[in-house]
């Protein structure tokens, strides 16, 4: 049975706004026109810029019209959503660079040679200053102190440029240009893109539907993916490397990276949810199941069973000492026919007591095959422990007897 759109296209977003404007776009019957814009602001895309690009996937193959906003002018300003501080201009060079980049990437995800792709200096280039007082005059400094992160700046005492404040201005203004029936952005977008209304109803237009879609946490479980906290899984990526970073993410992202990073359908989301919040899906398995999949889609099939052969060599192999000890999974471990982590570390000499077994996985210093145990209170079933290192801290290991 098909997959009805709306479904489809609302399926992992974070809001759509407003409430049932989707289904009166898509009811107009023609292609949408879908805008997603960008700031060549870095080179380099990761799974979580892909988030969004997914999305307008999903509208392409819907037969829709990908709108590409490559912000070459409003990159000289700077997105200033999420930031503590004014954001350095880029010149039109490091522009160029990083928009070139950014399109080889972007092939990854979507279908180039069918988007059209749009450089906003086409207009905001050659605005003159009635125009440019006529945006103005559409929004109020209480509008902009509205936002979040200018609100704590000001509160702070922190400066705020005026051209801060003509940011959402301006790309508002794009939607204008390219006539957006549905604007697309991550969920720290949402000001930005409803301002995007605002002009449009101004200029005589029929206002855009916003969806966002969540942030995605990066390998750390904790902040937003970003090269500069360290913690994120890059398009191009080895695919070993690929693999192995995902192998890295907390249990508890799982499903959120299936149904963000994944063709992962929603009833496919709810059922591996389900499973792992029983216990009849094993977490590791669900994670090496997530990676294959995630490295096949940026490095072709079967790039990920082999890149998990490499992972098993370096992790159950490779960086083990050759006179790793073998122990059967201790009795006093088993807790109602489950390994109690704690109490495992205890019974096989890693960890004195259970307080300390505790204090080192919530300090990250325990491993299973090499993949960081992140519940201090973790359970689980005894033949899947069988034959699999169990590491604390860089110089002790165990094996777990296989039956």
């Amino acid at each position: 049975m098909t997959a009805d759109p709306r479904t489809t296209l609302a399926n992992g977003a974070a809001e759509v706004v407003p409430a049932g404007g989707l289904e009166e776009k898509l009811a107009l019957a023609r292609p949408l026109r879908v805008k997603f814009g960008v700031d060549p602001s870095r080179p380099d895309l990761t799974l979580g810029h892909a988030v969004v690009l997914r999305k307008l996937r999903q509208f392409q193959d819907l037969g829709h019209v990908a709108v590409l906003i490559i912000g070459d002018f409003t990159g000289m300003v700077g997105d200033p959503s999420g930031r503590s501080e004014t954001r350095p201009m880029l010149n039109p060079e490091e522009m160029a660079t990083n928009a070139q980049s950014y399109f080889e990437q972007a092939r990854l995800v979507l279908d180039m040679d069918s988007a059209e792709v749009r450089w906003n200096s086409e207009w905001l280039g050659s605005m003159d200053m009635p125009e440019l007082l006529r945006l103005a005059s559409s929004a109020t400094v209480a509008q902009m102190l509205d936002r979040d992160d200018f609100q704590a700046r000001y509160s702070a005492g922190r400066p705020i440029s005026i051209v801060e404040f003509l940011y959402p201005l301006l790309q508002a203004r794009d939607s204008v240009a390219v006539e957006a029936d549905v604007e697309l952005g991550g969920r720290d977008q949402l000001f930005n893109l409803l301002m995007g209304r605002e002009i449009q109803r101004a200029w005589g237009q029929a206002p855009q539907v916003v969806l966002t879609m969540p942030l995605l946490e990066g390998t750390d479980g904790v902040r937003k993916m970003s090269k500069s906290y360290d913690n994120y899984v890059g398009l191009t990526e080895p695919p070993d490397q690929m693999f192995g970073k995902l192998m890295s993410i907390p249990d508890t992202l799982i499903t959120k990276y299936l149904l963000l990073c994944t063709s992962a359908d929603a009833a496919e989301v709810h059922r591996t949810t389900a499973g792992l919040e029983e216990g009849s899906l094993h977490p590791n398995q669900e994670k090496r199941r997530l990676a294959r999949e995630i490295v096949d889609l940026y490095h072709g099939t079967g790039a990920g069973a082999t890149a998990e052969e490499g992972f098993n060599q370096v992790f159950r192999s490779h960086d083990l000492p050759d006179d790793v000890p073998e122990i059967p999974i201790p009795t006093e471990a088993l807790r109602d026919g489950k390994v109690w982590l704690p109490k495992l570390l205890v019974g096989s000499g890693l960890a004195a007591s259970n307080g300390e077994a505790r204090r080192a996985v919530q300090q990250g210093g325990v491993r299973l095959d090499g993949e960081p145990l992140t519940d201090p209170e973790a359970e689980f079933d005894p033949a899947d422990l069988h034959g699999r290192v169990l590491q604390l801290g860089r110089r002790r290991f165990v094996r777990l007897a296989a039956d």
